[in-house]
């Protein structure tokens, strides 16, 4: 009996040991802004039937609503899955009794991990924002920028340098960013050996990828490099914008190229994880866009036409795919808001 108590005390005080040794794991954190199933159906039956959100084991449902409507916009849905609260359309890291939330990429930075943003919008769009702003309204740019500036992201690729340098307080926050090295181009990125880098790919608002763009994977690939260089854990927030746009035009080329371009940015991502086995890669949207439906097409060339109903974004549930160390807890239907809170999760283990 006592043998056996011994033996059982000295399991759990080496399961405990092994627990305080297991490395961090590494988030990877995507988001297809507009991405309901009929876009990544249409997107999938356009790349030949098949697409990298294949390769993932674990496949939820997300409730998108905002606190004020059963159709959110993408400040509170970010704002639910970045910081864990639902707050108004049109805000940004404020819940609905005026309380300020840090948001996972905050909290991780807190945890020694590094921290990155890509965006195929500005930079202080909704999406992004949502990971390190705190303001009333979207559209208070110039805010947001300055919030970003003295934020605690230390690698950024997205559109926006207006915002930085042509303001109405005639500041120029490029120059006042002096632990970051503000460069032209990815390949500077890529050669620079600055610990915060921030590359602006557009002045405004970044060109769809039908008209030149750079595309995602490049962008994700620059920041991975940076950070398997800093050899520390990491979260890392990837927005596809555009898919949402092509939807508010109701053009399903404009929906589908975006898809592909995420996608493919998936995908490598998932190639980055067969070295890197301690990252747990998750992917969803923050609603629909265009209420699109696949009503017939072409099955011997996989294309699909498309039907939208909308301009705007609808209340659907979103699908939230999952792969590596606690991916199965994203599995089932839950609230927007949950995202946060399995990432803490993974964050506190």
């Amino acid at each position: 009996m006592k043998k056996n108590i011994l033996l059982a005390s000295l399991i759990l005080s080496l399961t405990g040991l092994f627990a305080q040794n297991k490395p961090p794991t590494s988030i990877i954190f995507m988001i297809g802004d507009g991405m309901g199933l009929s876009q990544i159906s249409a997107g999938m039956y356009y790349n030949g039937n098949k697409t990298s959100l294949e390769n993932f084991p674990f496949v939820g449902l997300s409730k998108t609503h905002s606190s004020n409507s059963l159709v959110t916009d993408s400040a509170a849905s970010g704002t639910a899955m970045a910081c864990g609260i639902k707050t108004l359309n049109g805000v940004i890291g404020i819940g609905t009794k005026n309380e300020y939330a840090k948001s996972i990429l905050e909290i991780s930075k807190e945890k020694g991990y590094q921290t990155g943003l890509i965006s195929t919008s500005s930079i202080v769009h909704a999406t992004p924002a949502s990971f390190y702003a705190n303001v009333i309204s979207r559209r208070e740019y110039e805010k947001i920028a300055f919030q970003l500036s003295t934020s605690v992201v230390d690698y950024f690729i997205g559109g926006g340098k207006k915002h930085f340098t042509q303001r109405k307080d005639s500041r120029n926050l490029i120059k006042e960013m002096v632990d970051y090295d503000i460069v032209s181009s990815v390949s500077k990125f890529d050669s620079s050996d600055s610990k915060k880098i921030g590359h602006f790919t557009n002045n405004d608002e970044p060109k769809r990828i039908l008209d030149g763009r750079l595309s995602l994977d490049i962008a994700v690939n620059s920041i991975l490099n940076k950070l398997d260089r800093d050899q520390k854990p990491f979260f890392l927030m990837i927005e596809g914008s555009q898919i949402d746009w092509g939807g508010h035009a109701n053009e399903l080329n404009y929906v589908v190229s975006e898809f592909k371009d995420f996608d493919a940015a998936i995908q490598t991502v998932l190639d980055y994880t067969i070295k890197n086995p301690n990252t747990l890669v998750v992917v969803t949207a923050d609603h629909e866009t265009g209420g699109l439906s696949l009503l017939k097409g072409d099955l011997k060339t996989m294309s699909p036409e498309g039907v939208f109903s909308t301009l705007g974004h609808t209340g659907t549930m979103v699908p939230v795919f999952s792969k590596g160390p606690s991916a199965s807890d994203f599995s089932g239907i839950y609230d927007n808001t949950a995202i946060f809170t399995k990432m803490l999760a993974v964050l506190n283990q």
